[in-house]
């Protein structure tokens, strides 16, 4: 008995067999401190491993502190800026302001970058669809990166290393764009709130009683030390010369 096997599946296998012989470019870019870690491109010898531990060990902290540093400067001109704007100048109520542009950003976020590369996926990509393709931007960018759906697979994919490097832009953008808006809800007063009831309460009323004992000891001694010398004035105003 003959079974004929879908377009889909025969282009699904082709797929594979193109993994299987060939690694792009292009991948050497997001491998792997942009840290989603699809997983289809992996070290095999035992040097290529030790390289990769080290270069890990290296570029993930480098990469953290520097998308720390891009998203600190970001949330000042997005976020604080915007809100104090709004809060000053039409007199609105700061937390109210803040709750709606925290709201406005993250459905500006949601649409540049899961709705929208969603569809440009969709299109470029034979056989993804809508859904498929959502699914892959929201595992790359929440950092999950199962390597189940990697864009650029395809055996007819055309300008496959310009298509990886437009990928690892995205990523780069996305992870930026995720932390700022991330940083813009953890700002809110009421999140705040929320937060403090997971902080240890530190028993601070020795250390407040001990401070006070240092100020109120060094100010004594000061005030001795203004005294003596003015005492030492006064003894020594007899003999000036007249």
């Amino acid at each position: 008995v003959l079974r004929v096997l879908s377009p889909d599946l025969v282009r699904r296998l082709l797929n594979l067999s193109v993994r299987a012989f060939q690694v792009p470019k292009g991948e050497s870019l997001n491998f792997p401190e942009c840290t989603p870690g699809y997983g289809h491109t992996v070290p095999l010898s035992d040097g290529g491993k030790a390289f990769c531990i080290i270069y890990s060990v290296i570029g993930i902290p480098f990469t953290l502190l520097f998308l720390t540093a891009v998203v600190q400067r970001i949330t000042v001109h997005v976020t604080r800026r915007p809100v104090l704007y709004f809060h000053i100048r039409w007199g609105f109520s700061k937390q109210v302001v803040a709750i709606v542009h925290a709201v406005l950003l993250g459905f500006v976020t949601v649409s540049c970058f899961f709705f929208i590369p969603a569809a440009v996926f969709s299109v470029l990509e034979d056989d993804w669809n809508f859904l498929e393709s959502f699914y892959f931007c929201f595992i790359s960018l929440s950092t999950i990166g199962l390597g189940d759906y990697v864009p650029g697979e395809g055996y007819n994919q055309k300008f496959r290393e310009l298509y990886k490097i437009g990928i690892t832009c995205y990523l780069l953008l996305g992870l930026i764009a995720m932390l700022v808006v991330l940083e813009t809800f953890c700002e809110l007063h009421e999140l705040k709130k929320f937060r403090k009831m997971f902080y240890v309460k530190k028993d601070k009323d020795e250390d407040q009683v001990h401070i006070i004992e240092h100020d109120q000891l060094s100010f004594s001694s000061i005030t001795d030390q203004a005294a003596g010398m003015k005492e030492d004035q006064k003894q020594n105003e007899p003999f000036v010369a007249t």
